[in-house]
């Protein structure tokens, strides 16, 4: 029995040649590009770098990415949860149908979505000419930009966690109504727990690919610099103004506080996993 234990062999290729393809796909995909944009910022002076990443337009947009983001995936973290447990837990006509949309942001253009949110928002549009008249104006402002990226970032969420209510077996919360656990509570100290990591993981996700977004937001948004500027936007006009090293250092920035962004909710992540254990 050992010595079949010793021999036996996995599915994959071993250690060496599968780790050695893994670097290979993640240089040629995503180290070279970033190292590409470091190097092309060498040729910046420090304070020149500065100078242009603490300039008040790009802090604007910086402010206005990273806010109507974060807003987007605590949103998206209630709505998705719902929408999960809606999928999971009743059955009801149409169910299939109204599974496949879910995924629909990720197979619709993100322009086309852009466009359609911006006509339905704006003053002149179905919903936008009834929530104007009441003082909320919601194209061409941080409100329409968060609309946008909450409809690209909500499969995330539900994608993340409607697998773990899948396992998550119903007879527990039988177990925990038999011993006269309110509903509240045992959400909050039975299903929560379970939860609560890809929840977080669902916000990361939603939260980084609204940070990019680029093509949902740019008709909603109006692109006005101080107001409704995004980070992404700014570096397309530099770049199309041949302005390659004042891209290159907002780019930079952007990336860095991204990835500082990233790692405090990873490092979140894995407290919440280690103390639901």
């Amino acid at each position: 029995m050992a010595s079949r234990a010793n021999t036996k062999r996995g599915v994959l290729p071993g250690f060496g040649l599968t780790m050695g393809y893994s670097i290979l796909y993640l240089s040629l995909i995503v180290l070279i590009p970033l190292s590409a944009l470091l190097l092309n910022s060498t040729g910046l002076t420090w304070e020149k770098f500065w100078s242009i990443a603490t300039d008040p337009r790009v802090l604007a947009s910086y402010r206005v990415s990273f806010l109507t983001a974060a807003v987007a995936g605590l949103v998206d973290s209630v709505l998705g949860l719902l929408l999960a447990w809606v999928l999971v837990r009743y059955e009801f006509p149409g169910k299939k149908i109204f599974d496949a949309m879910i995924d629909l942001p990720f197979a619709l253009p993100t322009a086309v979505a852009g466009v359609s949110l911006t006509a339905l928002y704006s003053s002149k549009g179905w919903l936008g000419s009834w929530l104007e008249p009441l003082g909320i104006k919601t194209a061409f402002s941080p409100l329409g930009i968060t609309l946008a990226l909450m409809f690209i970032g909500i499969p995330f969420v539900v994608r993340t966690v409607q697998p773990v209510l899948q396992d998550l077996d119903a007879e527990v919360e039988e177990a925990a109504a038999t011993l006269g656990a309110s509903r509240l509570r045992t959400f909050r100290s039975v299903i929560l727990p379970e939860l609560l990591p890809p929840l977080l993981t669902g916000f990361a996700l939603a939260f980084s690919r609204g940070i990019g977004e680029y093509g949902s937001v740019v008709f909603i948004s109006g692109n006005m610099p101080m107001k409704t500027e995004i980070a992404p936007l700014l570096i397309m006009s530099k770049l199309e103004q041949f302005d390659y090293a004042g891209a290159t250092a907002v780019a930079l920035m952007l990336l860095l506080i991204s990835f500082a962004l990233l790692l405090l909710i990873n490092s979140l992540q894995s407290r919440v996993r280690r103390a639901a254990r």
